[in-house]
């Protein structure tokens, strides 16, 4: 799977022939101002949660590429009040298939309000399953024992884990999160944007190295393959 980096939360994942774009943080980030928002791609919007830092641009990526958003049900409605046409609302445990496969909301420990002060539902993350592969985006999540029914569920090819601690789980937590899901393959999201959430580098990849695991930490813009 061809995977690419926009910088804080936001993913870019090639799976099943389309595109789903997680949690789009774009304009407002400083980190990413070279990223021209207006050629990123889109077939399929997939949105962990409310806060501004996580769907910042999903309105305006959403209008131009006609993509389809996947949420829980109160981020879906605020979508749709802003103008997105083709929205999916979900809640935990729900699956929905999709032309490219398989889609969970599975759930996430965090908080969810949206950025004009309205309620935000529960937040989630994902796991998708495709004919290429299967993988995991947590969203912005602390450690949680469901993590370990991921694991037993499915087969994952890489996971999209939240490193910047402060807000979310860091390093030594989100290593555990890798041994519960049972993945060895994984990309950092949600770090360095800001100063409470910065992590020194290295460190976080010693830290899963020491554990049998691969950390990718790809640069604002840069591709790879997982």
């Amino acid at each position: 799977m061809k995977v690419t980096y926009y910088g804080h939360s936001c993913v870019l994942v090639e799976a099943g022939g389309r595109r789903l774009l997680f949690d789009p943080f774009i304009s407002g980030n400083e980190l990413a101002r070279h990223i021209d928002l207006n050629a990123v791609p889109a077939d399929y919007l997939l949105l962990s949660h409310g806060h501004a830092d996580h769907v910042a641009d999903a309105v305006a990526i959403a209008r131009r590429t006609g993509a389809t958003a996947l949420a829980n049900f109160e981020v879906t409605q605020w979508l749709a009040r802003q103008g997105v046409a083709k929205v999916h609302p979900m809640n935990h445990g729900g699956t929905a298939q999709l032309d490219c496969g398989r889609v969970k909301f599975v759930p996430a420990i965090h908080s969810s309000s949206l950025p004009d002060g309205a309620y935000g539902g529960n937040p989630g993350g994902f796991v998708v399953e495709a004919a290429d592969g299967a993988f995991y985006f947590s969203g912005d999540t602390a450690l949680t024992m469901d993590m370990k029914l991921i694991g037993e569920a499915t087969r994952l090819r890489f996971a999209a884990l939240c490193l910047g601690d402060n807000f979310t789980m860091g390093v030594e937590d989100a290593v555990i999160a890798a041994d519960f899901i049972r993945c060895d393959q994984i990309l950092g999201i949600h770090y360095d944007t800001f100063p409470p959430i910065q992590i020194d580098h290295a460190a976080a990849i010693q830290k899963f190295h020491a554990r049998g695991k691969q950390l990718r930490l790809l640069g604002i813009g840069e591709s790879g393959d997982f």
